[in-house]
């Protein structure tokens, strides 16, 4: 009866931790956002080597009472693999140097341009892609197609 029991708890929890997940999946991406709009990355990247959070904090020029906001920011871009630990400071990954503006390979204008409001409002109308007229949700948003905005 007990193994029935945690077979059907199992059962329940897993769905529901794949719904909470995509719930909240938007944290990441907006997390990274903020890192950039911040420059934390390149703070990083030029502190040559691991950077505490108070030097952080400091290069920032946040106040001491968002020590704890960046703390949780910067606990979510290490979970992310944005950011590693290293000898109690941060450092950059792989994948984080490829948000660097110096390199050959940046993906950061892509990453910035996917942010921006222009791409990321049709979004919240793609249910419009299936009702309706038969505009595009981009279209509905914004009253053009896209390449016409963009010429």
């Amino acid at each position: 009866m007990d193994l029935i029991k945690k077979e059907s708890l199992e059962e329940l929890l897993q769905p529901q931790a794949h719904v909470w997940n995509h719930i909240f999946y938007f944290i990441n991406s907006m997390s990274l956002r903020c890192a950039i709009q911040l420059s934390i990355l390149g703070i990083v990247h030029n502190h040559h080597q691991s950077i505490t959070l108070s030097e952080l904090a400091t290069k920032l020029a946040f106040p001491k009472t968002k020590t704890a906001c960046l703390f949780c920011l910067m606990f979510l871009l290490v979970h992310s693999g944005f950011f590693a630990i290293r000898k109690e400071g941060y450092v950059l990954t792989p994948s984080s140097r490829l948000l660097l503006k110096d390199n050959t390979m940046s993906m950061l204008p892509f990453l910035q341009s996917m942010f921006d409001p222009i791409l990321v409002t049709p979004w919240h109308l793609m249910s419009a892609l299936f009702q309706g007229n038969g505009l595009k949700a981009f279209e509905v948003t914004h009253g053009m197609k896209f390449l016409v905005l963009c010429s």
